[in-house]
């Protein structure tokens, strides 16, 4: 009320005008009713009320007191600050800067770890499947690859605490018909998809179980709202049209709202596709019916009245005859035993499913944790400059003391003008979020892997922006006013006042000391995070980065017999070596450091290897031009085909660690294939030095090469080719050589490109982002701890011109002064280094998983950060001290 009436006084004003008019009128009349004259019973009714104008006034202060002090304690502060720019625009911009930070960190870590899904009471869906690590055999395609489709059918068909559940998975779709790839993000969805999340259609219809039916020859597919307006300019008519997909043509039957992007946070997709598609896409994989194939993830809806304890005990519960029922029957007898011991479970899903929160939910808390510290290191150095304020203000605050104001209220009058500060701080470092959020997302994302989050301030974000900015003001602000209102006012009165001087001045010490610790462990911090950075980025994977270009065809729409289909690899990669400028090519199956992984079990001996080896299939010269070298035996050549026998090369790992040998030539092993099928039996014909396989963390592994010749399933195997170009060109010097040369090999065939230098350094997203924000905010903290202790310097030095000048009148020489500066600022960094250094020694354990090649308590990095700091610090002390000694003692005299 009190507000409403400040903000509309006017209108009160006059509302109370008129009250006291009519109470006049009410006076004057009884007046004249006594026998008053008109004017005089008017008179004496002024007299009796008093003035007006005054009356209305302390109305209006009595009813908006609080407002009307903010207010006015409010104006005062914008004057003092538009009077003192300098310390306005230093002081909001340190909190912009770290408030901002702080704001854009944690808005990506709400997009990823807190905010809920844009569908019907998000809260009630859970994400079944198996617990966490658990360990399963068979093939994996997909990000949440958690069940088998087998197992879904079993889930849906047997389970009572869901009112609605759905299977899901991604996949990538190619839009182009021939020529250069033109990939779309794509959807495997059951038919209960968007009516369990209550999604409705925004143009036509979404998919409903009739849709997703098994051998559905014609399905329909739903567009998300973004590529509706990229691909078809937001045109009504698009329902009822067809879009090719993989080459083959699916009805538009729908477009999805605006707001729904899935149920994969940090993801958005293109089409959705129903499930019973899948063998049209991918008629050679059968993964509908394939009992170890690994490629759907599962969500339902809780009953009403169910808990997600009591769903995970009713899965727990049928749980043995899904498993027993989808048993695969490749299976050896202790993978089977493993598999039928499987417990499904239920998580949480109403924020959605994201492998992204194993990938950064750590880091971001870390740099959050670490953009704190720099808004705490911020906020310290604007309370060193409050309580110099307060010191030159010393006299204004004692004289409103003595003439009658209360502490409390000069106290709220300073922690008014640091909320102002503040305000202004989180208002800019709002803006600054904006961008630094969408500069976050780019920075973690790839041309190959475009992540989506929405970005728009939520309660969540906005509440921590004004915590921030609350938090900050109770920081630098309350404890400088409560300091300067302290003392007395006889003392504050007095010119030296040295006591209150020097109580103010051990606290800006304090303070200093602190941001010096604080630097130390962000600068160790961001050492470590550097060191891990480059000992990844200059890890020797053991093969040729530069000058590789990685060419993908897609040869499901080549129509190539399966009895051609090696001869079809052979002349394709023939006749791209031929052309100009491409020194060597060569096949491969898996991409070295891809991310994409085929393991197997090895029998050597009749003894299954408990180890698991890493597989790949390569053409002849996959190592000479990769840079590899050849250890002992021979490359594979034409010998190696399907009518000779069985022949593989092994790394130095595979030799040492499963065939126990050094000397493996002419060594054969087994590939475990399951019960009732005849493992195949590989003679060794040569040994390569150990490489990197998936992945630059992953420590080098045992690694069985096969070759391409020799592939027995090539309709499984040829989905795509991957083929390694070796060459000193550019790139896009290469790309138009090579689609010309798939035309005239298959004018069907799809291609996408990219470079093996580029896969590695996609491969390093995480450590780039901590490496180089870590970074950013350690040299920013030894910036603003470098600038406070010059600015406690060159305050000691103001509040000690005396003092020195009587020491150099009585024989002091320069370089004592400067002894004497320095062997202070050395007493407050060695405390501020000291504290760092435990400190640091405890923050760096938390990164521990984060880090590759370096510990946690690295002995170097701790001493190279304490003495960088150190340098820089003593450095910015010795201005104030060479000042210092440069004083002439008469002129100190004088003003003493």
């Amino acid at each position: 009320m009190s507000l409403t009436r400040f903000l509309r006084r006017k209108h009160w004003d006059d509302e109370r005008a008129r009250e006291i008019e009519a109470h006049l009128a009410i006076e004057t009349d009884e007046n004249i009713a006594r026998g008053m004259d008109p004017d005089e019973a008017r008179h004496a009714a002024r007299r009796k009320l008093g003035n007006a104008t005054l009356v209305r006034e302390e109305i209006f202060h009595m009813n908006t007191f609080i407002v009307d002090a903010f207010w006015r304690d409010l104006k005062y502060g914008a004057r003092l600050l538009w009077l003192n720019p300098g310390f306005a625009i230093v002081a909001t911009l340190s909190l912009a800067l770290g408030i901002g930070a702080n704001t854009a960190i944690f808005q990506l870590l709400d997009a990823v770890q807190f905010r809920t899904l844009p569908v019907k009471s998000p809260q009630e869906l859970v994400e079944v499947r198996l617990p966490e690590r658990t360990p399963r055999t068979g093939s994996f395609t997909g990000r949440r690859v958690m069940l088998t489709n087998p197992t879904w059918e079993q889930i849906r068909a047997n389970q009572q605490a869901f009112s609605g559940i759905f299977a899901w998975n991604v996949w990538t779709f190619d839009l182009s018909s021939g020529g250069e790839s033109r990939l779309t993000q794509g959807l495997w969805v059951s038919g209960e998809f968007f009516n369990v999340l209550g999604v409705s259609a925004m143009l036509g219809r979404v998919l409903t179980p009739q849709d997703d039916i098994r051998g559905c020859a014609s399905p329909g597919v739903v567009l998300s709202y973004p590529f509706w307006q990229r691909e078809y300019g937001g045109d009504g008519s698009v329902v009822g049209r067809t879009i090719r997909l993989d080459g083959h043509p699916f009805e538009i039957v729908g477009v999805a709202p605006a707001s729904f992007f899935g149920v994969e946070m940090g993801r958005t997709f293109d089409v959705a596709v129903p499930i019973c598609a899948e063998p049209l896409v991918e008629p050679t994989r059968n993964a509908i019916d394939t009992r170890h194939h690994w490629w759907l993830d599962v969500i339902g809806r809780l009953r009403p009245g169910w808990t997600i304890e009591r769903a995970r005990a009713h899965l727990a519960a049928i749980s043995p005859g899904i498993f027993q029922a989808t048993l695969p029957p490749i299976y050896t007898v202790e993978d089977a035993k493993s598999y039928l011991a499987y417990r499904l479970t239920a998580y949480p899903a109403g924020t959605g499913v994201t492998n992204l929160r194993d990938q950064y939910e750590r880091p971001l808390w870390i740099l959050l944790s670490v953009a704190g510290l720099v808004l705490l290191i911020a906020c310290a150095n604007i309370a060193n400059l409050m309580l110099a304020r307060a010191s030159a203000r010393e006299r204004e605050i004692a004289v409103r003391l003595a003439i009658g104001a209360s502490r409390g209220r000069v106290v709220r009058q300073l922690t008014v003008e640091s909320l102002l500060i503040a305000a202004i701080g989180a208002g800019l470092g709002a803006l600054l979020a904006r961008s630094l959020s969408r500069f976050l997302v780019a920075f973690i994302s790839t041309d190959a892997d475009r992540l989506f989050f929405d970005l728009a301030a939520d309660w969540r974000v906005m509440a921590f922006t004004c915590a921030l900015a609350v938090a900050t003001t109770i920081v630098f602000g309350l404890a400088p006013a409560m300091r300067a209102t302290r003392d007395g006012t006889a003392a504050a009165m007095k010119a030296g006042g040295r006591g209150m001087t020097n109580a103010r001045f051990g606290l800006r010490r304090t303070l200093v000391a602190a941001q010096v610790a604080l630097s130390l462990v962000l600068i160790v911090g961001a050492l470590l995070f550097v060191r891990t950075l480059r000992n990844l980025a200059t890890l020797d994977p053991g093969f040729r980065q530069e000058g590789v270009l990685v060419a993908n065809f897609d040869v499901r729409n080549a129509r190539v017999p399966p009895a051609r289909q090696v001869a079809f690899d052979r002349e394709l990669r023939e006749r791209l070596a031929g052309l100009p400028g491409i020194e060597t090519a060569a096949s491969v199956y898996i991409v070295p450091t891809s991310g994409s992984a085929w393991n197997d079990r090895v029998v050597v001996q009749g003894v299954v290897q408990k180890t698991l080896t890493f597989d790949n299939r390569v053409s002849p010269g996959f190592f000479k031009m990769l840079g590899i070298p050849l250890v002992a035996g021979r490359d594979f050549d034409e010998r190696d085909t399907t009518a000779g026998p069985m022949v593989a090369i092994v790394n130095e790992s595979f030799a040492g660690k499963i065939l126990d040998t050094k000397e493996p030539i002419g060594r054969t092993f087994q590939i475990l294939v399951g019960p009732g099928e005849p493992n195949p039996t590989y003679q060794v014909v040569g040994v390569v030095k150990d490489t990197k396989y998936d992945d630059l963390h992953t420590p080098v592994g045992p690694i069985v090469y096969f070759p391409m010749a020799q592939e027995t399933d090539p309709p499984a195997f040829l989905r795509s080719i991957s083929v390694l170009l070796g060459s000193s060109l550019p790139p896009a010097d290469l790309t138009a050589q090579v689609l010309a040369a798939a035309r005239e090999v298959n004018p069907s065939m799809l291609v996408s490109f990219r470079t093996l230098d580029q896969t590695i350094h996609d491969s390093l997203l995480r450590e780039r982002l901590m490496a180089t924000l870590s970074g950013f905010f350690g040299a920013l903290a030894a910036l603003l701890a470098t600038i406070g202790l010059y600015g406690v310097m060159s305050y000691m030095v103001a509040r000690r011109r005396n003092e020195i000048g009587i020491r150099m009148a009585l024989g002091a020489d320069r370089a004592d002064v400067v002894r004497m500066i320095m062997r202070d600022a050395t007493v407050l960094l060695g405390a501020g280094l000291a504290a760092g250094a435990v400190l640091s020694l405890a923050a760096s354990r938390t990164a521990a998983t984060l880090l590759f090649g370096v510990k946690p308590g690295d002995p170097a990095t701790l001493a190279i950060a304490a003495v960088g700091l150190g340098v820089v610090a003593l450095l910015a002390s010795y201005v104030p001290a060479a000042r210092a000694s440069h004083l002439e003692p008469t002129i100190a005299l004088r003003e003493e």
